[in-house]
């Protein structure tokens, strides 16, 4: 069976997650968008996202797109792990994302961490929805340290500034924490296999964003990185 060694983050790999915490911004996506006047334009970017996200939905949702878009879109997707929920076993024996941070994990399980995350990532978006959208209700998920954002590669100097401040904070839950490395290391780790030919590093991460969809309750995370 293919193994992944996924090893707890440095400090260094930590103080870039930080700025995740404050970076991570939170929407509500129906999962059955109201389809649009016959007049409205196909290719205008609300039709594509709207077309897209149906098509990550599953079958059904897929169905209401039309055909020829559905594949259009569907050839621009590379997935890391099964794309359908059916194709992953929700039984496979659950870890916790910091011990598979620290003994590794096969391909099977890794894949049911991607389609099933970690309870605290799941009610954190669930608090999101909740809050609508409300900043101040996952800044009080997080720690109170703060920790400054190394300059890497001369940001400072050229005055590129990658986050908002000058530091970060990490989620007061390890788990939340954990869990974001360990994706991060699985997209470097698998990213070749579909052709995904870059190197990314633990200073490449710049913030995430969480996506729920309303409707049926599935979260999606979309990365930030240095290839964006």
């Amino acid at each position: 069976m293919e193994r992944f060694r996924f090893r707890a983050p440095p400090l260094s790999l930590k103080l870039a997650f930080a700025a995740v915490s404050l970076g991570v911004s939170f929407a509500a996506v129906s999962s059955s968008p109201s389809p649009l006047p016959s007049s409205a334009a196909s290719s205008s970017p609300r039709t594509v996202a709207a077309d897209l996200l149906a098509v990550l939905a599953g079958p059904r949702a897929a169905a209401r797109v039309p055909a020829r878009e559905a594949s259009r879109l569907s050839s621009c997707l590379r997935f890391l792990s099964p794309a359908n929920p059916a194709a992953v076993s929700s039984a496979y024996p659950r870890r916790g994302s910091r011990k598979v941070l620290l003994e590794g994990c096969d391909a099977a399980e890794a894949d049911a961490m991607v389609m099933w995350p970690p309870a605290p990532v799941l009610e954190l978006a669930l608090l999101a929805v909740d809050s609508g959208g409300d900043p101040g209700a996952i800044h009080r998920l997080l720690d109170p340290t703060m920790l400054p954002v190394p300059d890497i590669e001369g940001t400072k100097k050229s005055k590129c500034h990658l986050t908002r401040t000058p530091y970060g904070r990490r989620f007061a839950d390890e788990d939340i924490n954990s869990y974001f490395a360990f994706l991060f290391e699985l997209i470097a780790a698998r990213g070749p296999s579909v052709g995904l030919n870059v190197s990314l590093t633990r200073y490449d991460l710049f913030h995430g964003h969480l996506f729920l969809a309303s409707g049926t309750g599935r979260l999606g995370i979309l990365w930030s990185l240095k290839y964006h």
